[in-house]
């Protein structure tokens, strides 16, 4: 499985990759800001996007929104990691097509298993 990851902090992308590193078949890229990620899923093509929500300059909503005009990223599952998780914020997130909300901090030892379960859900 494709993973991208799409986190300003470096501290975040690290802890995240250390703990999918374990997934034998999973391949994990990084990107820093949203404007990174947009790049990148062209040739890419990531299974899933683990997308922050608080980022500078381009956020997570405006992320996921351009994400979602290319074609090739209409259906992917994203799932948004953020520390803003009101359940109203959460139903706002889902509402919108969000495959999920992984709540930050996150447990990097439980994070594939949180993210393998986020998208058996969305199936």
């Amino acid at each position: 499985m494709k993973v991208l990851l799409v986190d300003d902090d470096s501290n975040i992308r690290t802890i995240a990759s250390i703990g999918l590193e374990d997934e034998p078949d999973w391949e994990i890229v990084e990107a820093s800001s949203g404007d990174e990620a947009l790049g990148l899923v062209s040739d890419f093509s990531p299974d899933v996007i683990l997308l922050d929500m608080m980022m500078p300059g381009l956020d997570g909503l405006g992320t996921f929104e351009l994400l979602r005009q290319k074609s090739n990223m209409q259906a992917t599952p994203i799932i948004f990691m953020t520390a803003k998780v009101q359940p109203e914020e959460v139903e706002r997130y889902i509402t919108l097509g969000a495959a999920g909300v992984i709540i930050k901090p996150f447990d990097p030892i439980t994070l594939a298993s949180e993210i393998q379960g986020i998208l058996k859900q969305a199936v």
